[in-house]
């Protein structure tokens, strides 16, 4: 049977509109013990998730775990996207085993989770399959998250995927919000925000205006 293209995207593309960002456990406790990915690329990454998120009205929730006692706060980076959020603390290594979250999660209502955060293996991992238990599309940015070895990043990406989780990255994830340059009202904030954590696509960016004012679209 010959099969007919249309230009439409596949309803599994991400929207702004269409999910709740995750972000769990960006701390410092847990950075560093976390060795799959190096400190900086892993704040650097959650940076730009985090003001992709904010800059495209993403319904984030920002949840710690023993922040005072323990872990410490929240990564600078993801506060200063989201400076007027609450921060939810828990007990719960699982997040979604915490009443708070998951009224949150609730009264956002969406049906799609993106998860982002540490380690993967453990607050990534419990969530993700509890969500997808429950009925939820997951997704799982995997360099914004991270583990005490690659291995045990990798095996729990793994698990997530076999369950039925969809990986993808940091720059993927913004670029998927925009995913079409004339979409003018938001070009601004995603090249910004290229050219602040996109690395070299970044730097791209920045050449390519400075030397012969030329852009995307």
């Amino acid at each position: 049977m010959p099969v007919t293209a249309s230009p439409v995207p596949s309803a599994k593309l991400l929207s702004p509109r269409d999910h709740t960002l995750l972000m769990i456990d960006l701390q410092p406790q847990m950075a560093f013990s976390t060795h799959s990915i190096d400190a900086i690329t892993l704040r650097n990454n959650a940076a730009l998730v985090a003001n992709a998120a904010a800059g495209f009205g993403v319904s984030t929730i920002l949840t710690t775990v023993a922040e005072k006692s323990f872990s410490g706060p929240m990564f600078d980076e993801i506060k200063c996207a989201f400076p007027d959020h609450g921060m939810l603390d828990r007990t719960s290594m699982n997040s979604w085993e915490d009443a708070a979250v998951i009224q949150q999660i609730n009264d956002i209502g969406k049906p799609r989770i993106v998860l982002s955060g540490l380690w993967t293996s453990v607050c990534i991992v419990g969530p993700a399959l509890s969500a997808i238990a429950q009925g939820f599309q997951v997704y799982v940015i995997a360099d914004a998250c991270g583990d005490v070895s690659a291995e045990a990043h990798t095996r729990a990406m793994e698990r997530m995927v076999q369950a039925g989780a969809q990986p993808l990255t940091s720059l993927q994830y913004l670029l998927e919000l925009q995913r079409d340059w004339a979409r003018t009202d938001s070009y601004g904030v995603t090249t910004g925000i290229a050219k602040r954590f996109g690395g070299a696509y970044g730097l791209g960016i920045i050449y390519a205006r400075s030397m012969f004012a030329a852009h995307e679209g």
